[in-house]
């Protein structure tokens, strides 16, 4: 089993930065590998960043080459960088765990995930 807690979610304007981050606790039975999810209001959650065992990541065109997805294995951490935040960006941040084996996409996050994490709240205003 694992636990998930986000932090570091918040209010800010557009063109803006926000760092989040998972800690992760709790003794899984095999290879994980995780993801980060957002949901606005009135919206399904949608799968935006990826990453597996190895630190491989993948992404949702939408958050290319603005959000990074990293993990500190020590501090058994795992982060979103995000830059360059846009008003659509705003939504309840969650991440989440799924046992895997090899590489691991943003497509995968979809098949469901085995442990989720409460979220954290994101606005960004114009």
């Amino acid at each position: 089993q694992l636990q998930l807690v986000e932090s570091g979610g918040g209010s800010v304007q557009a063109g803006g930065s926000l760092l989040l981050s998972c800690a992760v606790s709790g003794h899984p039975a095999g290879t994980y590998c995780m993801g980060w999810f957002r949901q606005a209001p009135g919206k399904g959650r949608e799968g935006v960043a990826a990453i597996d065992a190895n630190g491989a990541a993948d992404y949702v065109d939408s958050v290319k080459d603005r959000f990074t997805i990293s993990k500190d294995n020590a501090k058994h951490t795992l982060y979103l960088q995000m830059s360059r935040l846009k008003p659509e960006d705003s939504g309840m941040y969650i991440c989440a765990a799924a046992y895997c084996h090899g590489g691991y996409f943003v497509s995968d996050l979809r098949y469901g995930m085995d442990f989720w994490g409460e979220g954290t709240q994101v606005t960004v205003s114009s």
